[in-house]
């Protein structure tokens, strides 16, 4: 195989992504701990519990972050630690944020600290939580504000929100996050409130900093007709792809209502408009569309895997690089930085993974060089956390978590992404010696 070094630009950023809830243990003051005290919520009854230790220890998972040569790591602030009853804010934890971000900080890891994900305050929740519009914006803000004015001489990379399309269908319209709603109209409005939050968010962090750079993690999911010539098929992946991928971008940074967000809208999107230095891209998967006659998973549509894919853990989904490629693509188009903010599979025993990573970071370097403005990739994730209701099952760590004693083990795709963080770049020794079987995507 002929030689190759694909080089990054300079200072691309190399991280991993965490949540607050999945990896900091005993968040009790949060929905989601209530969720995992309720019967048949989480796959094998699993709780969070001490989850990774980081309110106590996060500093020993900083310092595997600066043996693989990250230079930067996304993490959560949780809303209900910091503001433990409304309009009662912790001085203490906050200073243990303080604490974590310095320590990432003197590691040479820059922080972007994303301010919600997926988690709220129980009482929050008991007012009605993000259905309801008049509460749950100011009180965002606030948080916010409280937040950033704390924190912000140690960050000034902020993530608003994290994915408020996935939390709007999971908690409203599939029900297997909390609230555990099915209902459409409480979908819509959960997302166009999120929206709504986000601008109000944006505009607070910029009067507090205003040289900080604001976003938002962005889920984007390829759907596709199963039956290629099936016109209803192709159809319906059109319209979900539509709905789910680009809505949000619509009002964002076009500043218009999707048809569907539009219906009940308390506002024109038109302020909306331009709320966004940059934009995160989560994306892992490609789903399949088949028209349901009985209704489906969604919009008489069941969504399905490909006959015959590898799939990974649990059939979570299948390795389809090509889509990274297409958002990146797309998002370019909007003429705004760009931050991979989530990419990772759930691989046990790390047979796919490295090769999940060699694969999506080639189509990375790909759309840098048709001009994309890529400026980090940050991997899901560092360490095996509680993925919500899949619990303890999945496990998506570059580093093995066992939950009995704490202790940590390196797969090898964490010497893989060590290796291409340290070389800035993909080259053949590295595919040669981690994932040979993909040499031949290489040759010229």
């Amino acid at each position: 195989m002929t030689d190759f070094v694909l080089e990054f630009p300079p200072q691309f950023r190399w991280g991993t992504a965490t949540a607050a809830h999945q990896v900091e243990g005993n968040n009790q003051n949060n929905q989601w701990w209530v969720w995992e005290h309720t019967a048949q919520r989480i796959q094998n009854g699993d709780k969070s519990g001490l989850a990774c230790n980081w309110w106590q220890n996060a500093e020993a998972d900083f310092d595997h972050m600066a043996a693989m040569h990250q230079n930067a790591h996304r993490l959560s602030v949780e809303w209900s630690r910091i503001e433990t009853r409304d309009g009662v804010f912790d001085s203490a934890a906050l200073e243990r944020y303080r604490a974590m971000l310095l320590a990432l900080r003197q590691r040479g890891v820059e922080p972007m600290v994303t301010l919600h994900h997926f988690t709220n305050p129980i009482w929050l929740e008991e007012q009605g939580g993000w259905e309801n519009l008049e509460l749950v914006v100011p009180r965002f803000q606030r948080f916010v504000v409280q937040v950033v004015r704390t924190l912000g001489d140690v960050c000034d990379l902020w993530c608003t929100i994290n994915e408020p399309n996935v939390y709007a269908v999971m908690s409203y319209l599939a029900g297997r996050m909390p609230p555990g709603k099915r209902e459409l109209g409480a979908a819509v409005r959960v997302f166009r409130n999120m929206l709504i939050a986000h601008v109000a968010a944006y505009q607070a962090i910029h009067e507090a900093q205003p040289q900080a750079r604001v976003g938002l993690a962005h889920h984007m999911r390829v759907f596709q007709g199963l039956r290629r010539r099936h016109p209803v098929d192709n159809a319906l992946s059109h319209l979900l792809s539509d709905v789910f991928n680009n809505s949000l971008l619509m009002a964002l940074v076009q500043g218009r209502w999707h048809w569907l967000l539009r219906l009940g809208a308390p506002q024109s999107a038109a302020k909306l408009r331009g709320t966004l230095d940059w934009i995160g891209l989560n994306y892992y998967t490609r789903q399949r569309v088949m028209f349901d006659h009985r209704g489906g998973d969604a919009l008489f549509s069941s969504l399905v895997n490909t006959p015959g894919v590898i799939m990974s853990d649990y059939d979570y989904g299948e390795i389809y690089p090509q889509g990274m490629l297409l958002f990146l693509r797309q998002l370019a188009s909007y003429r705004l930085p760009i931050y991979v903010t989530e990419n990772g599979l759930p691989d046990h025993d790390d047979d796919l993974r490295p090769g999940f990573i060699v694969q999506h970071l080639r189509m990375v370097w790909q759309a840098i060089q048709l001009g994309c403005d890529v400026r980090g990739y940050y991997h899901w994730s560092l360490v095996d956390n509680f993925e919500w209701n899949e619990g303890w099952r999945m496990r998506f760590g570059l580093i093995a978590v066992n939950t009995a004693t704490q202790d940590r083990t390196w797969r090898t795709s964490a010497y893989l992404y060590r290796d291409i963080a340290r070389a800035n770049a993909l080259s053949s020794a590295i595919v040669c010696q981690y994932t040979p079987e993909l040499q031949s995507l290489f040759v010229a």
